[in-house]
């Protein structure tokens, strides 16, 4: 991440396997995350950031939000599209021939959906790249 972008993303994921490996990926990339398992949970932290008052510099602030479209706790489209009507850039992690799916969260308004491959061999460096983007988006 580079300097002077601050906060958090959300990773939602109930698969312990891809939201630890979600996490790390966002940790390695240079910010914190916070790990959600169900999207009353996505909800709670939206609010919270839409509530809060702060400056772009805090750390606490949601920078934006990766889900895991294979949740079994959640719908991936409907979480997509509840944090994109929270101002909060979305991306997504899927099986690659998973079309409908994909389909679904882009409409949903998902900038991205990566496959679960790339963010496995990538995931780091995807996330940097678009943490990076997104700050000087916000800027």
């Amino acid at each position: 991440m580079t300097s002077g972008t601050q906060g958090t993303v959300a990773v939602l994921a109930d698969d312990l396997i891809w939201a630890s490996r979600l996490v790390a990926a966002v940790n390695r990339a240079g910010a914190p995350a916070v790990r959600l398992s169900t999207a009353d949970e996505l909800r709670v932290v939206l609010d919270r950031d839409a509530a809060a008052e702060r400056g772009p510099d805090d750390e606490r602030r949601l920078l934006g939000v990766i889900v895991d479209l294979n949740g079994r706790r959640y719908d991936g489209a409907k979480a997509v599209a509840l944090a994109v009507a929270a101002r909060k850039p979305v991306i997504c992690a899927a099986e690659h021939d998973d079309q409908p799916t994909r389909k679904a969260a882009l409409d949903a308004g998902a900038q991205r959906v990566f496959a679960y491959a790339k963010l496995f061999t990538d995931g780091p460096a995807v996330i940097a790249r678009w943490l990076e983007q997104e700050s000087r988006v916000g800027s």
